[in-house]
């Protein structure tokens, strides 16, 4: 059973917005910090943004002032809000616990990509 399951990716024009969720187990989502990862063609996966279990969100610069991250407490849920898309924002999006070490296992993720 899946602990983390991602959703919400989709095929968007260079300026739109998508908002992806991650539906989380209660164990995971009531006592971890949550964090959004993506991995674009050819590239090494990387982190986007986390939320701690007290919802203090925290960005990494290239996402800063672009795309939101937050909680739903009601849905064992975590969103990553992506606005001002861009096409170099296209990959595979993935959510998991930070930090995540090399032998962590990872969902399906959700793909989004970004059309110019």
């Amino acid at each position: 059973q899946a602990h983390l399951v991602e959703s919400g990716g989709g095929l968007v024009q260079a300026g739109g917005s998508l908002r992806l969720s991650c539906a989380a187990s209660l164990s995971i989502f009531s006592s971890k910090t949550l964090g959004w990862y993506r991995q674009a063609p050819g590239k090494q996966r990387e982190l986007v943004a986390t939320i701690t279990i007290g919802g203090r969100p925290n960005y990494v610069d290239f996402v800063k002032g672009r795309f939101t991250i937050s909680r739903d407490t009601a849905k064992n849920t975590v969103y990553l809000q992506m606005n001002s898309l861009k096409s170099d924002d296209t990959a595979v999006y993935y959510c998991n616990i930070p930090p995540v070490s090399p032998f962590a296992s990872w969902g399906q993720g959700t793909q989004v990509t970004v059309s110019s």
